[in-house]
């Protein structure tokens, strides 16, 4: 198979935005409204309620706790970090991102080892987005981890809230956050939101300049949703929701994650499919706006990950 380099990227490479661009910006098909009578596999009617209403959601232990927590001790080991040596924590990263926001919240390039394969073809992972898009035929974001650092002096980020895709263009598209280890400390990081403001966006931007930014919202007057989980949770949002990386003030606390979405296979997009298919087997770091890549390229040491038959539709390599 005709393979694509990673520095050209796909058709679609979102080179001023943040979202991820090994899917489509937006889906041509409309998340799931429940119209088709389909049985929700993982998600309760009261899971379900939440969503709607909050535009996150969040599925207990998506993973086993063992296998988060396997991944979680090989991403210190990628990084040359020892989780118990705080003075090995702050070496400066390899790669500084084009989108400056993102420098010091943690971003690890890494996108294709076996044990981040293992988690986004997990049955459970893959059924929570069915219950979300009300499809099974669906493909994975080929994303990265994150090892969130306290703040102290010389190493500062601000918890901003920002939009991936301009909630104007209506993004019909989720994304995932899976923990690697326990963040129920509001104090260490982690993911925070805006419910509110994803509830009331249409009524909120009248009142709006008209030059306003349209990834980056005013949250003045907003309550800012600090959201817990547990080593094994995955956490899925709706593009509309505002949301971002809190600040990490604990002092001692490491916030660490995986970054995993589905959306609808795209099949026929040929260059998207050859792209992702060899991201995969080149081990690869992702490239764009938000994503440096890996100047080292230390995933090529590593071996192809080995894939399930559901890993396989969910790369793109197996069609649905």
């Amino acid at each position: 198979m005709e393979t694509m380099t990673m520095a050209a990227g796909p058709k679609n490479a979102h080179k001023e935005i943040p979202g991820n661009p090994s899917t489509a910006k937006s889906s041509t098909l409309k998340l799931n409204d429940r119209s088709s009578g389909k049985s929700l596999q993982v998600m309760s009617e009261e899971d379900w309620k939440f969503w709607i209403e909050n535009g996150y959601v969040i599925i207990k232990s998506a993973v086993p706790r063992e296998q988060a927590e396997k991944l979680a001790a090989y991403i210190w080991e990628y990084e040359d970090k020892d989780a118990n040596d705080i003075n090995t924590w702050y070496k400066r990263p390899n790669a500084q991102m084009q989108m400056a926001e993102l420098n010091n919240t943690g971003m690890v390039e890494i996108y294709n080892h076996q044990l981040m394969w293992d988690n986004r073809q997990t049955p459970k992972v893959h059924q929570a987005f069915a219950d979300v898009w009300g499809t099974e035929k669906l493909w994975v974001t080929i994303d990265r981890a994150n090892l969130n650092f306290p703040l102290r002096p010389g190493f500062e980020y601000k918890g901003f809230i920002h939009w991936d895709y301009d909630p104007e263009t209506k993004p019909q598209n989720v994304q995932g956050v899976l923990a690697l280890a326990d963040q129920t400390d509001e104090a260490m990081g982690g993911f925070q939101c805006i419910p509110e403001l994803y509830r009331t966006y249409d009524t909120w931007k009248l009142t709006q300049p008209a030059d306003r930014d349209h990834y980056k919202p005013d949250t003045t007057g907003f309550e800012l949703v600090k959201v817990k989980l547990e080593a094994g949770d995955l956490l899925i949002f709706n593009s509309l929701l505002p949301h971002g990386i809190r600040a990490n003030t604990s002092g001692n606390k490491v916030r660490i994650a995986q970054y995993i979405a589905m959306m609808p296979a795209q099949e026929d997009d040929e260059d998207l499919v050859n792209w992702r298919i060899n991201s995969w087997k080149s081990r690869e770091a992702m490239q764009g706006y938000a994503f440096p890549g890996d100047p080292l390229e230390r995933e090529k040491k590593n071996p192809v990950a080995e894939l399930t038959e559901l890993g396989e539709k969910l790369l793109g390599v197996r069609k649905w």
